[in-house]
């Protein structure tokens, strides 16, 4: 008698040599593929063909049968007509918290940073990670895990379980395939996935960003409801200055920054033991986030993560992006601080004129607002008879809706 797994492994390496005519996908990627049984030789597929038309339809369904039918071992194969299902729907809702991975450049580490960040807050909690670097999932080798995905009663699919923590990747349908989705393609296929995945876990959401700041990572701040971001960066003054415009698309969007992690800060030699920096000290100078971890280039960090176990370096991340999630939101009003948020024009400009004109020369100014503060710059320095110049101003934005301003008077 055949073995029930491996035939069902062969009937679906078959369906995917199936192909959707107009999109050129296999029918799993295309999403046709509600559910699959196999037993004892006898196939039943269940597909929702709606998209396509009647003669299309009927294509890909006489191309299933013909293809799980040259499978050995089978010796029945029917195609049922699913209707598309809208009950029992898993939800990335479901989960307490959601934190993001981001990075502007690929090649800095952010797979790397999420899965470790993953594996260090699976230790006190019941994680999931999402890979939705659909261009790249790299997720699945970075934990040594493989398909097939299998599906729930409801026909969801079930993550892929590694010593408790649940994963879901592309990478995960088509193992070691090239993916080169683009466009609606890509949106569709990762909003089905962020969809309708039947999460085993709910504490904690990662979800692995593929880098840069385009469609997917659009969708994702659209349709996911992230709590913050962690962004990942080198210490390379090209990475960070474009992790800062990354940083700003986020805070546009509502999204909190948590921190930076800086992946490869130092090399420690192997013969000495001694550190040694691979950038300039000033590097992260302009980097408008908090720095959550200093990553070094080493060994430990190339490895294969588990669950709740990971290197001295990422040991703490977890714990520390989380009482980022506490801060979320908030900023740290400094004392003597001058704060405006919510207040009338003209009470702003009081406020303000009234704190900078107690000041003795050296003394720190600081402002707390609710918009960019950038044109108090101006009117700090018609107050003093200085030209602009004459004052060093810094302006960051703290929180989606805080902005803080510092100058010495």
């Amino acid at each position: 008698m055949t073995d029930t797994t491996t035939l069902t492994e062969r009937v679906e390496a078959a369906l995917r040599t199936v192909r959707d005519p107009a999109a050129d996908l296999s029918v799993f990627e295309a999403g046709f593929v509600e559910n699959l049984t196999v037993e004892d030789g006898e196939v039943t597929v269940g597909m929702e063909l709606t998209a396509l038309d009647e003669g299309t339809s009927q294509g890909v369904v006489e191309a299933t049968l013909r293809a799980v039918d040259d499978v050995a071992g089978v010796e029945s194969v029917h195609v049922e007509r699913a209707a598309p299902s809208s009950e029992g729907r898993a939800s990335v809702e479901a989960f307490d918290r959601v934190v993001a991975v981001a990075s502007a450049k690929g090649g800095v580490g952010k797979s790397t940073v999420a899965t470790h960040l993953a594996c260090s807050l699976a230790a006190d909690a019941a994680v999931a990670l999402f890979d939705a670097d659909i261009h790249g999932p790299n997720v699945p080798t970075l934990l040594d895990v493989s398909g097939p995905v299998h599906s729930s009663e409801e026909g969801d699919p079930l993550p892929v379980r590694r010593d408790g923590m649940d994963v879901m990747s592309v990478g995960l349908m088509e193992s070691g395939a090239p993916l080169a989705w683009r466009g609606a393609m890509a949106h569709d296929a990762l909003s089905d996935l962020f969809e309708n995945t039947a999460w085993r876990n709910d504490d904690v959401l990662v979800v692995d960003l593929p880098p840069g700041t385009g469609d997917v990572v659009l969708t994702t701040l659209q349709e996911v409801p992230v709590d913050g971001v962690v962004v990942v960066t080198t210490p390379f003054h090209a990475a960070v200055s474009d992790t800062e415009r990354t940083v700003e698309l986020f805070r546009d969007n509502d999204v909190p920054v948590l921190g930076a992690v800086v992946n490869m800060a130092e090399y420690v030699c192997d013969c000495c033991g001694e550190p040694n920096d691979l950038f300039a000290e000033d590097a992260l100078d302009g980097l408008d986030a908090p720095v959550l971890a200093e990553l070094p280039f080493a060994r430990e960090l190339q490895g294969r993560p588990d669950p709740g176990d990971v290197p001295a370096a990422v040991a703490d991340l977890g714990e520390r992006t989380l009482d980022a999630l506490d801060d979320a939101g908030e900023v740290d009003v400094p004392d003597g601080a001058v704060d405006i948020r919510g207040a009338a024009p003209q009470e702003r400009k009081e406020r303000v004129r009234e704190r900078f004109e107690s000041l003795d020369a050296g003394e720190r100014f600081v402002l707390v607002s609710d918009r960019d503060p950038t044109p108090v710059g101006g009117f700090l320095s018609r107050l003093a008879g200085e030209p602009p110049e004459a004052f060093e101003i810094e302006v960051r934005r703290a929180t989606p809706d805080d902005w803080v301003l510092e100058a010495v008077r």
